[in-house]
């Protein structure tokens, strides 16, 4: 699936609704001329997207693209309850991008985006002065939380609050000589054990994710030319500018002096 482009995507909200329906809710056939988003908070509904038969139920997210040919109808006894969004998604030229998620796929319950659904939908509804760029916002935080999910296989708000607490102190304490050793006396936990802990949670070491924190920053810090590539390296929290040139060039594939230009 390419999302190349997404990163610097921007939606247009076209509807937006809370749906707490009857049994006897559905969806006419037609072709739909936007994307929709529908995040399943109860119940159960049978789509049809392009002659193939989805059953969606509770937790279940579907994203049907531009120009399906979309029908649906209630399959519980009970409501069928969702929070859906019709949207389209452009790049910086203006030109229409793909949505990166799947078709239909099983998220959870997840309390923190039934809030900033139920946040969106306020702001939608009140329509306040501003309430066009708040509701770009809140849905690009959503449309975030789903794509880490869905294609990066992490969910970075569902981490042990002690990781949590250790990636915080790693991102006020970089330019420090911070430790593991440090970040275990913070969240009260043995080095070892944290160590463990945080692999397990983000997929890469405490040290590693405090080197990527560092060069990310230095990195900003060299385009800007904030100061000289020791003087840089020493604020990011590396005290041997040889060491952090040989790590820039690894993780960067490049040279420090090659980004300042």
């Amino acid at each position: 699936m390419d999302y190349s482009n997404f990163d610097n995507a921007v939606p247009r909200i076209d509807y937006l609704i809370y749906r707490n329906n009857t049994p006897s809710w559905s969806i006419e056939p037609s072709v739909i001329d936007f994307v929709d988003l529908t995040y399943v908070v109860g119940g159960s509904a049978n789509y049809s997207v392009n002659g193939k038969e989805i059953t969606v139920k509770e937790g279940d997210l579907l994203c049907i693209p531009n120009a399906s040919n979309r029908a649906a109808i209630s399959s519980t006894a009970g409501t069928f309850e969702c929070f859906a969004v019709n949207f389209h998604m452009y790049d910086a030229n203006n030109l229409e991008v793909d949505v990166p998620l799947p078709l239909h796929a099983p998220v959870g319950i997840h309390e923190g985006i039934i809030s900033m659904f139920k946040r969106l939908n306020e702001n939608w509804l009140r329509r306040r002065p501003g309430y066009i760029m708040r509701g770009r916002a809140l849905f690009m935080l959503i449309l975030q939380r789903f794509v880490e999910m869905l294609l990066y296989e992490v969910d970075t708000h569902q981490f042990d609050s002690r990781v949590k607490g250790a990636i915080r102190f790693i991102t006020d304490n970089y330019a420090e000589s911070i430790s593991i050793t440090d970040a275990a006396k913070v969240v009260h936990l043995t080095p070892n054990y944290l160590g463990i802990l945080f692999k397990q949670e983000t997929g890469v070491t405490f040290r590693d994710y405090l080197n990527t924190i560092r060069l990310n920053q230095a990195e900003d810090m060299l385009r800007a030319r904030e100061g000289s590539i020791t003087d840089i390296a020493h604020k990011c929290g590396f005290k041997d500018v040889f060491y952090f040139s040989r790590l820039f060039k690894k993780f960067k594939g490049t040279t420090p002096s090659s980004v300042q230009g």
